[in-house]
Formats: C-alpha cells, structure tokens, sequence
C-alpha cells in the first residue's frame, strides 16, 4: 500500500513531456511542488514512484537497482503517450538513474540536482553479504532534519527512516552502472547541487560534469538548500531555471 500523499502523479500539457524521478528511500512527493510548477508552464509532467518506495521498507529490500531502471522506462513510455519530447528530471539517486537512463532512451535532456557520482564508504559493497545480520542502517550522524533549510517542509517530508542495507548496495551497483554511461549521454544536461548538501559531496557534481559526454552541459551551484533541493528555498531559483531548460532543449 502506497503511503498517503506519497502517490505518482500526472499533470497532461503540452506535447513536451518532463519526466520527474525521486530519490533513495524518498517517494514522488518531494517532486510534487517541482511538477506543479512545471505544469504550470504547459509541460506536461508525470511523476513516478520507483519500485520498493513509498510503501514500506521491506518492499524496498526486495527490490533490485535494475527495477529502478525499469520503473523510469515504464514512466518514458507513458509520459510518451502525451508528449513528443521528453526531458528527465532527477534528484538524488533520481539524478542518476535520469543521466544512466538518457544513455538507453530517446530524450531531449536531462536535469539531474545532487546527484552522487559515487558512494564515499566502499565497504558498502559488502551490505548484501552483511544484510542478513544488519537489515538497516542510519542514514546520517546527525538528528533528523538538521540538515535541512525548510524545517516546515521536512516535518511533512516522506522518507524511510533508515537505510536498507541491502539496498544500499544496489545503488552502489547502480552508480557503477551510471559512471559507464556518461560518456555516452550526448544530450543537454543542467547539473544542479547545493554547497551546503551534506549527504552527496559537491565535488559530485563536478565529477558528473567532467565525465559527461555531451559538449551542451552546465553546473547550477544553490546555496539555500540541503539535500533535497525541490523542497528548500533554493526551489525559487532552481524551478525556473528547470522550466527555460526544458524550454531550451525541446524548442
């Protein structure tokens, strides 16, 4: 059962289609406000709920980062039942399934916010061995929402409490993955990160930028934001610059 007001959502629009991919353990809700202001550009908009989220964490455990591809296919080829053209907008784990998945679909672009080039733990490798011993993890040494601008907006924010273990290790299998493919995402690309994120380094984004195929690529620094940017202040700055994006791409 999907958690209430954690639902995927569609916005119809126009023919260009703006695809909106959620991050680790999080659920379409932190991409909403994002997808309502683009929809109120004319794009149409669909949000999508990757397998294993935005129910419960043992969904999640038994899910595979090849399911999280699939789930941002599946979304592709809805969303290209009302749209022509086709931007992926990503957050987090979200970015980076956008970038891998702009190597394999038909897309006009890609903007991808804090985003993780790789994990900093490689003991993380070992979390499908040790999941079977340790189901769950912390995910930061710090108290919960501390690393957030908008208290308001994190009390209402909807995410698992803890890591997976076993899931952990899938995403490091997927930025394996992603890594490959950069050099062959040859289609516009907005990188977008915080200097003030705390769980994905910045030096993320430059890694992406500098190993990303496409000559048409920039970096978006915001400093009025955590993690979960489209949730922040930094949302004033950065949706507007998502929706000329957009524009500018499939234009």
């Amino acid at each position: 059962m999907i958690i209430p007001t954690a639902e995927p959502f569609f916005f119809p629009g126009n023919k260009t289609g703006c695809l909106l991919v959620h991050g680790f353990t999080g659920a379409p809700k932190e991409m909403r406000w994002m997808g309502e202001y683009l929809a109120e550009q004319g794009f149409s908009v669909l949000g999508v709920r990757l397998a294993g989220h935005a129910t419960n964490p043992e969904e999640m455990i038994r899910t595979r980062y090849i399911d999280w591809m699939h789930s941002v296919e599946d979304g592709y080829h809805l969303l290209k039942g009302a749209a022509d053209r086709v931007v992926l907008v990503g957050l987090s784990m979200g970015g980076a399934l956008s970038l891998l998945m702009a190597s394999k679909l038909n897309v006009a672009g890609v903007f991808a916010m804090s985003t993780p080039y790789a994990l900093a733990d490689s003991r993380i490798r070992l979390a499908k061995f040790l999941s079977p011993l340790i189901k769950y993890m912390p995910k930061t040494s710090q108290e919960p929402g501390a690393t957030w601008l908008d208290k308001e907006s994190w009390k209402d924010h909807i995410s698992y409490p803890q890591n997976p273990v076993r899931s952990a290790a899938e995403i490091a299998l997927l930025l394996d993955e992603m890594r490959a493919a950069l050099p062959k995402v040859d289609v516009p690309t907005l990188l977008v990160h915080s200097r003030n994120d705390s769980y994905v380094p910045p030096t993320s984004m430059k890694n992406i930028y500098n190993a990303l195929g496409s000559s048409d690529k920039e970096m978006l620094w915001v400093i009025e934001s955590g993690h979960v940017i489209p949730r922040e202040p930094a949302k004033a700055e950065v949706f507007p610059a998502a929706a000329n994006f957009v524009r500018r791409v499939t234009g």
